[in-house]
C-alpha cells in the first residue's frame, strides 16, 4: 500500500477548509494563494490518492537512444549474450554506436539486458598434509623489520631484518637478526638452525625469493649458496607456488602475531639491541606459549613429549 505523505494530508485538509469556509478565508490560513486551491480542488476526486504528486519524469528526451540504435544494441545483445559492458561497447562501436559507455549501461540496465556472467569457480584448498615428526618439513620466511621501531637518528635508512624458521609438526620457531637480506644470510641463518634444532631436519620450504632461489632471476641454473648448504646436510628444498604466501602460512602467521605481540611495543637503538630483544621475546613469548593446535601445549612441549615416545 502507498504510503500517505504530508504533502497529501495537507492538501485534504486545505480543501475541506476551503468547501467549508471558501477559497480565500483558506489562502490566508493556509498562507497559500487561491489558484494553488482551485488547482488542488479540480484535482480532488475524494481519494486522498489523488492528492499525490504526479511523477515530474519526461515522456521523451531529446538525446534519447533512436530507434535504428536500439535495433543494433539488440541484434548485437542477442548475438552476443555474455559479453561484457566495454566489449560489448567496443562491439557497437565498430558498427557506427556513437554514445558513451555510461549512456550504453543506463540503456541496457533500464532494459534488463545486461549481460549476467557465472560466479568464478571457488578455490578448493588441497588437504593439508600433516606432519608425523619433528624436523620433517619447516617453513623459513625472512621479515622486514618496521622503521618505526628504530628511534636512533643513526638508524635512518637502515633496515633490519628478522629470518624465522618454524616445525611444522610442533610449531616449534627459530629467529635471528641480520642486517643483509642476502643468499649469505639465508645460509648462515640456516647454519644456525641446524645446530639449533634438537631433531635432523628432513625438508625446508621457502618462497621463491632470491635469498633462497634463483628461480627467477638470470642465473635460474645456478644454486644460491643458501641452496649449496642445504645440499651439504642432506637437506631437501621445496619452494612453495609463486605469489602464494598461504602456502607458508604458519611463518606468516607468525610474523603477524609479531606485529602484535613485539614490534608494536618494542623500539631498538641499534642493530645489537634488536638481536638481543628478539632472542628474548622469541624464548618468553613463542615457544613457550601454548597454541590450540597443539591441544594447548607448547611448542617446547610437544618436542618432549615426542622425545620421550620415541
Amino acid at each position: 500500500m502507498a504510503t500517505i505523505t504530508q504533502d497529501m494530508r495537507y492538501r485534504l485538509s486545505l480543501i475541506k477548509y476551503a468547501d467549508k469556509f471558501g477559497v480565500t478565508k483558506a489562502a490566508v490560513k493556509y498562507k497559500t494563494n487561491r489558484q494553488y486551491i482551485y488547482r488542488w480542488k479540480r484535482r480532488f476526486d475524494g481519494s486522498i490518492e489523488s492528492l499525490r504528486d504526479l511523477s515530474r519524469r519526461p515522456h521523451s528526451h531529446p538525446n534519447q537512444h533512436t530507434p535504428q540504435e536500439i535495433k543494433l544494441i539488440t541484434d548485437m545483445r542477442r548475438r552476443n549474450p555474455d559479453a561484457g559492458l566495454v566489449v560489448f561497447w567496443v562491439k557497437l562501436m565498430r558498427r557506427g554506436y556513437s554514445r558513451s559507455i555510461p549512456g550504453l549501461y543506463r540503456f541496457l540496465k533500464r532494459q534488463g539486458i545486461m549481460a549476467v556472467h557465472p560466479p568464478n569457480p571457488k578455490y578448493v584448498p588441497k588437504p593439508y598434509q600433516q606432519m608425523d615428526r619433528p624436523g620433517q618439513r619447516i617453513q623459513v620466511d625472512v621479515k622486514f623489520v618496521p622503521s618505526a621501531c628504530l628511534v636512533n637518528r643513526q638508524l635512518i635508512g637502515e633496515r633490519f631484518f628478522q629470518y624465522t624458521a618454524i616445525d611444522e609438526y610442533s610449531r616449534w620457531r627459530f629467529v635471528e637478526a641480520f642486517e643483509e637480506h642476502s643468499t649469505y644470510s639465508s645460509a648462515l641463518f640456516l647454519e644456525h638452525l641446524v645446530k639449533a634444532f634438537p631433531f635432523p631436519i628432513e625438508c625446508i620450504q621457502t618462497d621463491n625469493g632470491p635469498e633462497f632461489t634463483n628461480r627467477f632471476t638470470t642465473h635460474r641454473d645456478k644454486p644460491t649458496l643458501f641452496q649449496v648448504h642445504l645440499e651439504q646436510h642432506g637437506i631437501q628444498h621445496k619452494l612453495i607456488r609463486p605469489f602464494t604466501p598461504r602456502h607458508n602460512g604458519k611463518v606468516e602467521r607468525s610474523h603477524r602475531k609479531d606485529n602484535e605481540r613485539f614490534y608494536a611495543t618494542h623500539t631498538f637503538y641499534s642493530f645489537e639491541d634488536f638481536a638481543k630483544q628478539l632472542t628474548v621475546y622469541n624464548r618468553r613469548d613463542y615457544n613457550n606459549f601454548p597454541m590450540r593446535p597443539l591441544g594447548w601445549k607448547t611448542p617446547n612441549q610437544v618436542l618432549r613429549d615426542y622425545s620421550a615416545s620415541v
